[in-house]
């Protein structure tokens, strides 16, 4: 199969423009052999021309056969077809996902131009930015609830107090601390839910060092058959933080991770510099990427799209407090938290600005 009959299945594309191309470019043949790549789909693909040319699509991507069935169905029909947000993982790489759009184009004798877009930044965009919208809504929502249930607490608390002068049966006193004891209680939680109030006061720190410290809170904390280790870049630069509130983050993200992997397990903390990297919408020169991952069952796929909301947890013991106050942390420092799950493989992602964005 030659190049020639790509650039006629690409009309108005000269030869030399091709590999110029940001859209990927595959040609099969009626049996899904691989007969061309660009130079967009040979990164995608993470293969080169030779290695590829007479291989199996299937044998160079994962992608729960959704390529293959938009081929057959664009043989059958003999028309284009598209399909959007296709999983796709590069036989190369076990830690490298992206989400694409496909289009299927028949060429001649079976053999089919497949057009990939990679979507993976757009995806991740749009992901931040709905998180960022959500934590805002969160924030407002918490607030306004945390007001309306201290004032009666108050007076609930004082009331039982009053109530515990007047009786006269030593028995009867086990109630009233009784209801102080849970009016404290929710008070606590009420104070949790707000999170702290103050603005962030920050110093230039090394990070390694806060996760130094969140590293051997989390051993002394950890049980069983339980291996926590460390992954560090060497080449992160200071950041100016607010050092108990970052801790308080990593902390609440660390401990997660060591729960999730219960009795035994493989928690990893990770720490990357991301160039040009975004969070939400803002491009940053350099990000921090701190990463908690864990061996546990991953988070459960109803819980996926609201794992940040206050109180929301899929453990029994859990307050669902957690993910909701570091997030909300790590967005005082112009930071977010993110995270990919996978039964076996969980990573929760703090991002925080290094460009000096994140100075206040």
């Amino acid at each position: 199969m030659s190049a020639d009959r790509v650039m006629a299945a690409v009309p108005g594309v000269v030869p030399p423009h091709l590999d110029s191309l940001t859209t990927a470019l595959v040609v099969v043949d009626g049996h899904n052999l691989v007969g061309y790549l660009n130079a967009a789909a040979q990164t995608l693909l993470a293969v080169g021309q030779n290695q590829a040319t007479g291989q199996a699509l299937a044998a160079l991507v994962r992608d729960d056969g959704a390529i293959t069935d938009l081929l057959a169905r664009c043989r059958d029909t003999g028309e284009p077809i598209a399909l959007r947000q296709i999983k796709l993982q590069p036989m190369m790489y076990d830690d490298v996902h992206h989400v694409v759009d496909c289009s299927a184009t028949p060429i001649d004798a079976g053999n089919v131009l497949l057009e990939i877009v990679d979507t993976t930044r757009q995806q991740r965009i749009n992901r931040e930015t709905a998180l960022l919208s959500q934590l805002d809504g969160n924030r407002l929502m918490v607030r306004q609830l945390a007001h309306e249930i201290k004032n009666p607490l108050g007076g609930l608390r004082g009331a039982a107090q009053l109530l515990e002068r007047e009786l006269p049966d030593e028995a009867l006193l086990e109630y009233t601390r009784l209801i102080i004891r849970e009016a404290d209680r929710l008070r606590t939680l009420v104070d949790n839910l707000l999170g702290p109030g103050a603005l962030p006061r920050k110093a230039e720190v090394n990070l390694h060092e806060l996760v130094d410290h969140v590293y051997r809170l989390l051993c002394n904390a950890a049980t069983g058959d339980v291996h926590i280790t460390r992954d560090y870049d060497p080449s992160l630069p200071t950041i100016y933080v607010d050092r108990d509130q970052i801790i308080q983050t990593m902390l609440n993200l660390g401990r997660n991770a060591v729960q999730a992997v219960g009795a035994s397990g493989h928690v990893i903390l990770r720490t990357r510099a991301s160039i040009g990297a975004t969070i939400g919408t803002r491009r940053h020169r350099v990000v921090a990427k701190i990463e908690f991952e864990d061996t546990g069952p991953g988070v459960p796929t109803e819980y996926a799209d609201k794992i940040f909301y206050p109180l929301v947890t899929s453990r029994p013991e859990g307050t669902g407090l957690g993910l909701a106050v570091a997030q909300d942390l790590a967005n005082r420092h112009g930071g977010l938290i993110e995270f990919d799950s996978r039964p076996g493989r969980t990573v929760f992602t703090l991002l925080l600005p290094l460009d000096g964005e994140s100075h206040g």
